[in-house]
């Protein structure tokens, strides 16, 4: 076995650091470049990566890493698991993650507790695996011929067929678990292939391991690796686990013929390394998750518990540093005192190369530490009256009709809109010029709506950059990046913000758009606020406080913002919590959490009188799992996804006992076809099978920001109409 060498990373941004990967999918979807020429900006893309981490003195690079859209989607092709529908698609990838005319797309969810989404795989008892090993050779040959030697990295078998469905039509008790035998033929016609290329160490990445698993599916995991490992001729195995600790995996793993097992000491912790004695262990000891620097006392410390055990030590992250913006350099405009704080990708490899430079025994300067200014005091919350006073008041109050149409917020931001955010941003443009701007993209919106014949209308928020990032530029405590760009699923990506201070709201912050919209119609207007979980699940957070705290201090400021659009006539306020389910803990403590981040959002939304409607969203965050949750956040009315999962939630028994209004999503926004009437009542339908009519709310799965005025116009009318059509 040749050696690992004594650091690496796990995975690596794949974007570009100047959102490269995002134009060059968005010219080829839109018909403005030849598939040529998006695989040549891939190519180019991959050579700068490997080059960097060389430069930057890596000891081994990871190939097969990048991905058009999302490893997991990749691992489904890898692995002939192609639904028979999209065979015949003139790029079977692509309809995969966005669907065609005709054909709707495989289902959308979050990656474990990230806000990164993956593609749900479909595996069924009849799904034919056949292996197409094109991807990670050609990545192998690419790299070698600019001579850096690579690890390919891959979705381990059991992680891909835990998180995978099971297709339409499987029996009642299939799991895709159930089709492990099969699926390890591939891997190891796989590892066979990656041999005969000359590759030395393959990847297989097994983050399911680190959630809650019942003795089945650890003995498969078992069962898995023994059977891998002792393939004849393999390259080395490195099994990579991240996001916590294994826990009753560790063991498992440790028992088979595998040479190396990547584990996170950042969220995890060094118990039970014991088991991996003689194993070549991958320490996670600087962060993939967030942007602060690595305290390097505590790192070295994780290397000399593991360094106890092990056979060989291996300094490493500890996840993809997928989950990180490229170069904090770039960002001149943030206060050098909090720059000096921060390490992005390029910096953290920087450090992983510098800790395995570094004896680790070496004594170190102490690092400076962060006194964080006592709490400000918060009131009490306030309770609301029990939901059937505040629906009776609501009703008299709005008057809408049965089955209410609305959408979830945002609407298409076009070229136009960003360009004359950029232009302000430039100082080409002065403020009074941008404002005017948008006030008239609202009274665009706004008319749009009534036209088509919504009933609670939203104002379309085209002054906001991002639902989190808007609201981070008007409170203390946080900044924001130029350049800080993070992936969030095929071409869309985010700027998380950086929370590095006490949270406060100094002004209101929606007000006056929300007013300005509500007076250019007798339709009711929804204010439109991101919650306190959300705001800090997607952003970068202090390390100096519980989490707990930090989302406190959110929900006293959204809590304001809520009584001021009250105070100004807003009869609707819309407070989202798609992150509810994002923050929870993998294994342990869920309950805990899941009380305290209800106990926030009622806090923010306490406030509030009876007559005011209170809406929240959640989308793509497996709300499934969360709906007792859910119900207790006591939100009048609740939209979530459901018509790209074809309304699988609707079977869950918590939605039939659902209290309150409910919105099963019927649009699936993240997909440019748009939906048939027909398509829409029967979501609409499955609907009403399942909760009461006057319960039942009409809208999108999510906002309509990343799709044209076209799509959303032909798609928006099918809905009213869907909705007209039930009514009667």
């Amino acid at each position: 076995m040749t050696p690992f060498p004594t650091s690496t990373v796990l995975g690596y941004p794949r974007i570009g650091p100047h959102r490269e990967l995002k134009r060059a999918l968005e010219s080829y979807w839109d018909g403005g470049s030849t598939r040529e020429e998006l695989l040549g900006t891939c190519a180019r893309l991959r050579a700068e990566t490997w080059r960097r981490l060389a430069a930057l003195g890596l000891g081994a690079l990871p190939s097969n890493t990048f991905s058009l859209y999302d490893q997991v989607l990749d691992t489904a092709v890898l692995l002939g698991a192609v639904p028979e529908r999209f065979a015949a698609a003139a790029d079977p990838y692509f309809a995969m993650a966005r669907g065609t005319d005709g054909i709707a797309p495989l289902r959308m969810t979050k990656w474990f507790d990230t806000n990164y989404h993956y593609i749900v795989p479909e595996v069924g008892p009849g799904t034919v695996f056949r292996l197409d090993a094109a991807k990670p050779v050609s990545e192998v040959r690419e790299a070698r011929a600019l001579g850096f030697p690579t690890r390919p990295v891959i979705v381990g078998p059991v992680t891909f067929l835990l998180l995978s469905q099971a297709a339409p039509g499987a029996p009642a008790g299939f799991r895709p678990l159930d089709r492990l035998d099969d699926v390890l033929g591939c891997y190891a016609e796989l590892l066979t292939a990656l041999a005969a290329e000359g590759v030395d160490w393959v990847q297989l990445d097994e983050p399911a391991l680190v959630a809650g698993r019942t003795p089945a599916e650890l003995a498969a995991a078992g069962d898995a690796y023994r059977r891998l490992g002792s393939l004849p001729g393999r390259p080395a195995l490195l099994v990579a686990s991240y996001f916590g600790d294994l826990g009753d995996a560790l063991p498992v793993l440790a028992d088979t013929p595998v040479e190396a097992i990547a584990v996170d000491l950042v969220r995890g912790g060094t118990e039970g390394l014991g088991a991996l004695a003689g194993k070549t262990v991958v320490a996670g000891v600087v962060s993939g998750r967030d942007v602060w620097r690595t305290d390097p006392d505590r790192a070295r410390a994780a290397l000399r518990a593991v360094a106890e055990h092990a056979g060989q030590v291996v300094v490493s992250t500890s996840c993809s540093l997928l989950h990180v913006p490229y170069d904090v350099a770039r960002e001149t405009d943030l206060d050098p005192a909090l720059r000096g704080r921060l390490a992005f990708a390029e910096q953290k490899v920087a450090e992983v190369v510098e800790l395995a430079a570094t004896p680790y025994g070496e004594a170190q300067a102490p690092p400076a530490t962060t006194t964080a200014r006592p709490l400000p005091g918060t009131p009490p919350r306030e309770g609301r009256s029990p939901y059937p006073v505040r629906a009776a008041a609501q009703a008299g109050h709005l008057r809408l009709p049965p089955l209410p149409v609305t959408t979830i917020g945002s609407f298409p931001q076009t070229g136009e809109l960003r360009a004359a955010r950029a232009a302000l941003v430039a100082g080409e443009l002065d403020t009074a010029g941008y404002e005017k701007r948008v006030r008239a993209e609202i009274e665009q919106v706004i008319r749009l709506q009534e036209r088509l014949g919504l009933d609670v209308l939203v104002h379309g928020e085209p002054e906001r950059n991002d639902m989190v990032q808007y609201f981070a530029e008007h409170l203390d405590g946080f900044a924001v990046t130029r350049h800080g760009w993070v992936q969030s699923y095929g071409s869309r990506c985010t700027r998380p913000p950086l929370l590095h201070g006490d949270v406060r709201r100094p002004a209101p912050i929606t007000v006056r758009w929300t007013t300005y919209a509500q007076s250019l119609t007798d339709k009711p207007v929804k204010g439109m606020l991101t919650g306190p979980v959300t705001i800090v699940a997607w952003s970068f957070v202090r390390d100096d406080l519980p989490l707990r705290e930090v989302v406190f201090q959110v929900a006293d400021a959204v809590r304001a913002e809520v009584r001021d659009l009250e105070a100004a006539g807003v009869s609707i306020i819309q407070v989202d919590e798609p992150a509810l389910r994002e923050l929870m803990p993998l294994r342990d403590a869920q309950d805990a959490y899941l009380r305290w981040a209800v106990d926030a959002y009622r806090r923010a939304t306490s406030g509030a009188s009876d007559r005011t409607q209170i809406h929240t969203h959640l989308c793509y965050s497996g709300a499934e799992e969360i709906l007792t949750a859910i119900d207790a956040l006591d939100a009048d009315v609740t939209s979530i996804e459901s018509a790209r999962s074809h309304a699988r939630i609707l079977a869950e028994p918590a939605v039939a006992g659902f209290a309150r209004g409910l919105g099963p999503g019927v649009y699936d926004i993240h997909s440019p076809r748009v939906p048939e009437t027909g398509e829409v009542t029967d979501l609409l339908g499955a609907a009403l099978r399942a909760l009461p009519a006057g319960r039942v709310w009409v809208n999108p799965d999510c906002g309509l920001k990343t799709r044209t005025y076209a799509q959303v116009e032909a798609a928006l009318t099918n809905v009213v109409r869907a909705a007209r059509r039930l009514r009667g």
